[in-house]
């Protein structure tokens, strides 16, 4: 199964095509060369399949790649992040399609940028390494903050700015939490840190460097600004990619990081962490129902739906982080199609205002269908995609607070209302006044784009000396999806409807690395806790009484937590040996039920 570099493959064939593709000069055989290449990658995908949900890294590739530092160029999957790859896979041919007529300049760097953000993006969720991971981590930055620099709107350069240095303080901060673990842990190897236990100081420290710099990627609140900006700037492509993959590398981060390496900090500061998940939530919420923009609508919506993401992983609950993982990727399959589906009408009606794109549903129908069956996946209609990560997320809460789950249903309310209040408008709203205003742009110059020809009334100078009948006849020649418009936008809804009405599959994939995930978090930060009380006895004794409680309450992880406690027995006083003992009767107990 790992005799294939897959991964290696995966990450070197969007290098090899962008490099292709500076040698190009024709701009039409450009995207087909990165379509091509796009499918392909898609292609290169199949051998994951053969994936088995074990709980363990599979088709690993480790070689040494500076052995004087002990850097190795280490690649694997397991469970949480093998549907982040194959979520950015599938996300550039939608790029490249979405973008075909919308790019106008530049268009050979504007694939290369595309392609190259795909293999960083890939990186990331596949690195073992730590270097390897940041290096990977930090490649992404450029060219997103190109498409954003380069082919935005007439703010780009301020969102452009904005997102470099929110990311770059990010960086700093990971970089440092990742020197930190070198010189205490010893290695960059991931899966060795994940299993190494440290004091709950350096613990503290390396989680807030880490939790700062994954939560400026989500974004949670307050570190959520540079979102709407960036999203409002960007090219369609750009936010699609935004909004599919870049949020979900924070997330992932803290998965694949905070909770296995720094586990006693990740349960101290998880009240924290809840409560910014619950403003997140609230918050993006009622801001998005405010917009008149429909993709900072979006944008501040994402901002809410990550908000369930981090709660999730949060709760420490195995219901709570598998709805985390499928959320990470219904969100990117739901939010990529939004944002593709608004350049698309952005494309038509030269305007992204709700109230330059009324009722639509009578010419654009099947344009409205597919908006509509994404903004029901958005507010996590049942049998859409995006129920099913909602709702684990929401039984989770309500399992392990009550008063968490209470919190988050206004979250809910939110999100029906703000997608309601767009669609309806959007389908059988009114014109009240002439669509074709190019200054209602916000932001998407014309000069970086090439619109679609087949609407005259709705180019350049049509400018607001119209009646209601007039603007509804410039809509009826508004052409409906043409066949590049339909690809793009068939496959996410096959994708909506498939998962929330089968979603066992990816359930039963994600979830052996999710319970080890969950189990080795409950062990390893209570011994995380006897490393840094240094002798203080009562502590450890009242620690491991309790732990003995937990044993009798959660049977089936009493071997494994009884058997990280016996290795403190020979340096224990009598109380602590005392509830020692009473630790393995717990878990003899508890086995033999």
């Amino acid at each position: 199964m790992n005799s294939f570099p897959v991964l290696t493959s995966l990450l070197v064939l969007p290098l090899v095509a962008s490099l292709l593709v500076a040698f190009i000069k024709d701009d039409l055989m450009i995207r087909r060369v990165t379509l091509v290449a796009s499918l392909a990658e898609l292609v290169l995908t199949l051998p994951l399949i053969a994936f088995v949900p074990d709980g363990g890294f599979q088709f690993v590739e480790n070689v040494a790649w500076v052995p004087a530092w002990d850097i190795n160029y280490h690649l694997a999957v397991d469970g949480i992040s093998i549907l982040m790859i194959w979520l950015t896979v599938a996300t550039l041919p939608m790029c490249v399609l979405c973008s075909w007529t919308y790019i106008g300049k530049r268009i050979k760097e504007f694939h290369i940028c595309l392609l190259l953000m795909t293999a960083a993006c890939i990186g990331v969720f596949a690195a073992m390494d730590f270097v390897l991971f940041w290096v990977c981590w930090e490649a992404m930055l450029i060219p997103m903050y190109l498409l954003i620099a380069v082919w935005g709107g007439d703010e780009k350069r301020y969102a452009s700015i904005k997102f470099f240095l929110y990311t770059l303080a990010g960086s700093c901060l990971l970089l440092a939490a990742i020197v930190a673990f070198r010189v205490i842990g010893g290695t960059f190897s991931i899966p060795e840190l994940m299993q190494k236990s440290f004091s709950f100081r350096f613990q503290f420290w390396a989680f807030l460097a880490m939790a700062l710099a994954f939560a400026v990627k989500v974004p949670m609140f307050p570190f959520h600004t540079w979102l709407p900006a960036a999203h409002v700037q960007a090219p369609s492509a750009g936010s699609v990619i935004l909004a599919a993959v870049l949020l979900k590398m924070g997330a992932y981060g803290f998965l694949r990081f905070c909770l296995p390496m720094t586990p006693m900090a990740s349960d101290y500061f998880a009240p924290l962490m809840i409560g910014i998940s619950i403003v997140s939530i609230l918050y993006g919420g009622f801001v998005a129902l405010g917009q008149n923009d429909i993709k900072k609508l979006v944008a501040y919506s994402s901002v809410a739906h990550m908000g369930f993401v981090t709660l999730g992983i949060f709760l420490f609950d195995q219901q709570g982080v598998q709805g985390a993982l499928l959320q990470m990727l219904n969100h990117g399959i739901i939010t990529g199609a939004l944002f593709m589906m608004i350049g698309t009408i952005y494309e038509r009606s030269h305007s992204r205002e709700i109230t330059k794109n009324l009722g639509l549903g009578k010419y654009l129908p099947a344009f409205m269908g597919f908006w509509g069956l994404f903004a029901l996946a958005s507010l996590s209609f049942p049998g859409t995609n995006g129920f099913v990560g909602e709702i684990l997320v929401f039984a989770a809460a309500f399992r392990v607070d009550p008063l968490v789950g209470a919190f988050i249903v206004p979250g809910a309310l939110l999100s029906a209302a703000y997608m309601f209040r767009v669609s309806l408008k959007m389908a059988w709203g009114t014109p009240a006044s002439p669509v074709a205003d190019d200054d209602h742009g916000h932001g998407e110059a014309h000069a970086a784009e090439a619109h679609a020809p087949a609407a005259p009334e709705a180019g350049h100078g049509g400018h607001g000396h119209g009646h209601d009948h007039h603007d509804d006849d410039k809509q009826s020649k508004w052409p409906d999806l043409n066949f590049r418009e339909w690809s793009y936008c068939a496959i996410p809804a096959v994708l909506v409807l498939i998962i929330g009405l089968a979603p066992t599959p990816l359930l039963n994939m994600v979830t052996p690395s999710v319970d080890k995930l969950l189990t080795d978090y409950t062990v390893r930060s209570n011994k995380a806790v006897v490393a840094s009380i240094d002798g203080s006895e009562v502590v450890r004794s009242t620690l491991f009484a309790s732990t003995a409680v937990k044993m009798v309450m959660e049977p089936g992880q009493a071997s494994s937590i009884a058997a990280i406690h016996l290795d403190t027995l020979a340096a224990s006083s009598v109380p602590a040996v005392i509830a020692d003992v009473a630790i393995v009767v717990a878990a003899n107990q508890g086995e033999t039920k």
